[in-house]
C-alpha cells in the first residue's frame, strides 16, 4: 500500500509535470522579454516537513545581447544573510536554453513551453548551509499580467528536502518588453 502511494504521488504530483502539458497555455513566455530589466522577487523556502524554514526577497536584473543574457540576483533572507547569483543564459533551438552560475554544477537545462519554463540543474549549497549538492527542478509560470510564479523542488538522492515558492514581477515603474 505504501509503495502504491509513493508511486501515485510521483506520477500525479509536481514531478509528473511535463513542458508539453503547458504548450497551449498563454501568454507565451519569452526569456528576453519577461526576464529583462529590473525585477523584484519575494518568496519562501519550505523544509522537508512542509514548514516554512526561510523567507527572502530579491532584486534581479536581466540584460540581453541577442541569444545570450545575464540575470543577476541579490537575495536578502529573513535571517539577514545575503546571497548573490548571476545566471548566464543562452537561448537554443526548439524552446530550449542553457544556463550556468557559479554554484551550479555543470549546465542547467531549460525548456520553454507556452506560459511556462522548466529548468533542471544541480546546485551546490553554500558552506554555511552544509555545502550539499541538490538536484533542482524549477517551474516558472507566467501570468496574464506579467507576474512570474516560481515553484521549485530540491532533492537529495531523489528525496525532496526543500521546496521554494516565489513571485517575481517587473520592478515598480518598469514595463514589460
Amino acid at each position: 500500500m505504501l509503495l502504491l502511494a509513493l508511486i501515485a504521488r510521483r506520477l500525479l504530483s509536481f514531478p509528473a509535470q511535463k513542458p508539453a502539458d503547458y504548450a497551449a497555455a498563454g501568454p507565451a513566455f519569452e526569456l528576453r522579454r519577461h526576464l529583462n530589466g529590473p525585477l523584484t522577487c519575494d518568496g519562501m523556502i519550505y523544509g522537508p516537513t512542509g514548514r516554512v524554514t526561510s523567507r527572502f526577497s530579491a532584486r534581479m536584473e536581466g540584460r540581453w545581447d541577442g541569444e545570450s543574457g545575464r540575470l543577476t540576483e541579490a537575495f536578502v533572507y529573513s535571517t539577514g544573510s545575503r546571497q548573490d547569483r548571476a545566471w548566464d543564459l543562452r537561448i537554443g533551438n526548439d524552446g530550449r536554453f542553457t544556463a550556468t552560475a557559479e554554484d551550479v554544477i555543470g549546465e542547467a537545462r531549460g525548456v520553454i513551453s507556452g506560459a511556462t519554463i522548466r529548468m533542471t540543474y544541480r546546485l551546490r549549497l553554500p558552506a554555511e548551509a552544509g555545502g550539499h549538492i541538490l538536484s533542482v527542478t524549477d517551474w516558472l509560470y507566467l501570468s496574464e499580467g506579467g507576474v512570474i510564479l516560481n515553484r521549485s523542488q530540491l532533492r537529495k538522492f531523489g528525496i525532496k528536502v526543500a521546496e521554494l515558492f516565489a513571485v517575481m514581477r517587473p520592478a515598480e515603474g518598469t514595463k514589460i518588453g
